[in-house]
């Protein structure tokens, strides 16, 4: 499992410049409202506990599980992937650690999905595999996490409840409010837990757009509503863009773009890639699309699945005249064609990449081309990115991306929205959460810069857990919150060991010493083998061989001597033999994988 950064308060987080600081009037009419509200709490009886244990989503993007518990019972909010690192070599998908839900399993009342992101959904196939589920979401959030469901064989394992915007429901030991929020994904929530400690109020992924594509405000109004009366106790808030300053732009101002990119280009064949689930993006393509008299094909298997998913959802409006077969694109003057594809991450076997290699069996690029990138890469996925683009350019296809025009906007909420959700909601107390580290130091530092600071606000990680009483917030404790790599078909099986082993193997290749011992005679057989792989030769190579070799035999056969004789003694000073040769000679650290065969 990975291991935790070690635990620092707000005061070390480094990143953006700080926000200018509330005066001392505002901090402490906000300190003295907070402390008010706890001193009334405890004077009114006492009320049952709740916790909130986070078991992934802070401190990286992605793996986002969080549970509140109740009475002893637990609802679990969200169950996310996250794509792995650089450094974490084969391996496919990274998923929270499930040891606590699966520990206490019959505690386990329901999920409940904010919206239809793999980052927030993605994970439930697997936690299937441990027990079954009840799930709840928006019905698009659940078409969607269905699809994963049904291809691990899990449907059966799983009910699936719709909600709708403004839906409270209970669910197991508390009530449960969806509040309609705006993000890359249509019908995403902000979820109002109702407990005996107050609301606790999960913004979800959101951003405030006054424009959106679909007319569906985050309900900033209904969470103003709860923050009169009864009040919002715990805040957790998305803290992707809080190192960014102003207000994201609305979603509908790349439709602006767009239509201008397509005008200006009317007599050549376009390609708009992103992400699958953005379905207002994909919209915003095809009314461009349209106004300039293009048919529109879909490519990638999730492309075509999700516009077929949102048209039959009444969400994606277009015309079936509009739709024409990928397969029969070519029969189409290039200015009236558009494919909208997936791949805008460059992924190594997506329709972009197999695009840009001339390996997509349905149509090749033209140098007339245009291919418009309508996503930013999420983080760790640039250099795929950008080899994808060099390699459009080197088919001479025109690209246009974020960098040359204004085709991509964020979901996520900037720090003028997260002061203004600050502002709305005035939470007693204060959790960010949704980021990497250094994402979620500068959130706190924007609540200090509204108020919200001292024991009202936790800087918490994955594994972290959090108390909520008569008293105030407090911490809990920790559960397992490591890493759980996901390999082929394998699941957990993979540890930081595996990794490094791997990492070693990429970086420095490895070296064998196969070596025959007769145990009897205590001696060895014939002369050692060297098999060296992905290991740097140059001049000397030969000669260090022979050298190994030498070397490896008089350490068995000093072993041997002294009465060594179990294969644990043989492979570690044959080990120690080689890898000391070639390190001193190379000064390079590959693998030493030694072989011993005994007769």
């Amino acid at each position: 499992m990975k291991d935790a950064a070690p635990k620092s308060g707000p005061t070390k987080a480094a990143g953006s410049a700080k926000p200018a600081k509330a005066t001392g009037a505002v901090k402490a009419r906000g300190a003295t409202k907070a402390a008010a509200k706890t001193s009334k709490r405890a004077a009114t009886g006492a009320h049952s506990s709740v916790r909130v244990v986070f078991l992934g989503g802070l401190g990286e993007i992605g793996r986002n599980c969080a549970c509140i518990e109740v009475d002893g019972r637990i609802l679990v909010l969200d169950v996310g992937i996250m794509f792995p690192d650089p450094d974490m070599p084969g391996v496919d998908l990274v998923l929270p650690d499930f040891t606590y839900l699966r520990e206490n399993a019959d505690r386990v009342d329901a999920v409940i999905l904010t919206h239809g992101h793999e980052d927030h959904t993605g994970g439930l196939a697997y936690l299937l595999r441990d027990f079954p589920l009840d799930v709840y979401g928006s019905e698009l959030t659940l078409s969607l996490a269905r699809s994963r469901v049904d291809e691990a064989g899990m449907a059966s394992r799983v009910n699936f409840i719709p909600v709708k915007d403004h839906e409270r429901r209970r669910i197991g030991p508390c009530d449960v409010e969806f509040i309609p929020v705006t993000h890359s994904v249509p019908h995403a929530f902000a979820t109002a837990f109702h407990t005996p400690q107050g609301i606790i109020l999960h913004s979800g992924d959101f951003k405030i757009d006054l424009h959106p594509v679909d007319g569906r405000r985050t309900d900033l109004a209904r969470m103003g509503a709860l923050a009169s009366d009864p009040g919002i106790r715990l805040l957790l808030s998305d803290s992707t863009n809080a190192e960014e300053t102003g207000f994201t732009a609305s979603e509908s101002t790349v439709g602006a773009t767009l239509e201008k990119v397509f005008l200006a280009r009317p007599d050549r064949r376009f390609v708009v890639t992103c992400f699958a689930s953005h379905i207002h993006r994909v919209q915003q393509v095809a009314d461009a699309a349209i106004a300039g008299g293009r048919v529109i094909a879909t490519l990638g298997r999730s492309m075509q699945k999700n516009v077929g998913l949102a048209r039959k959802l009444d969400l994606l409006h277009i015309p079936d005249s509009a739709l024409v077969d990928i397969e029969d694109v070519d029969n189409y003057p290039p200015g009236r064609v558009c494919v909208i594809s997936t791949g805008s991450q460059g992924e190594p076997m997506s329709a972009l990449s197999r695009l840009a290699t001339g390996e997509n069996r349905f149509f090749k690029l033209h140098e007339d081309d245009v291919v418009v990138i309508s996503a930013h890469p999420i983080p760790g996925n640039e250099w795929s990115v950008g080899r994808v683009i060099d390699s459009l350019h080197r088919r001479g296809v025109e690209v246009i991306h974020s960098g040359v025009e204004n085709v991509h906007v964020s979901g996520h909420a900037r720090q003028g929205e997260l002061a203004m959700l600050m502002t709305i909601t005035q939470p007693e107390f204060f959790i960010p959460v949704h980021g990497e580290y250094r994402h979620m130091a500068n959130h706190v530092r924007l609540a200090a810069s509204m108020g919200i600071d001292g024991d009202r606000v936790l800087l918490c990680e994955d594994g972290d857990a959090v108390r909520l009483d008569d008293q105030g917030m407090h911490r809990d404790g920790s559960v397992p919150g490591g890493y759980l790599f996901v390999d082929g078909s394998s699941v957990g099986d993979i540890g930081h060991g595996v990794l490094r082993d791997r990492m070693v193997l990429a970086e420095e290749g490895v070296v064998m010493a196969v070596a025959t011992v007769d145990l009897k005679q205590g001696e060895v057989v014939g002369v050692p083998q060297i098999v060296t792989r992905g290991w740097a030769y140059d001049q000397d190579t030969d000669a260090i061989l022979d050298e190994a070799r030498n070397q490896v035999t008089r350490a068995l056969e000093q072993a041997l001597a002294t009465g060594s004789s179990d294969h644990e003694t043989l492979n570690r000073v044959a080990r120690k033999a080689l890898g000391k040769l070639v390190g001193e000679r190379t000064r390079q650290r590959p693998m030493i994988v030694p072989v011993i065969v005994t007769v």
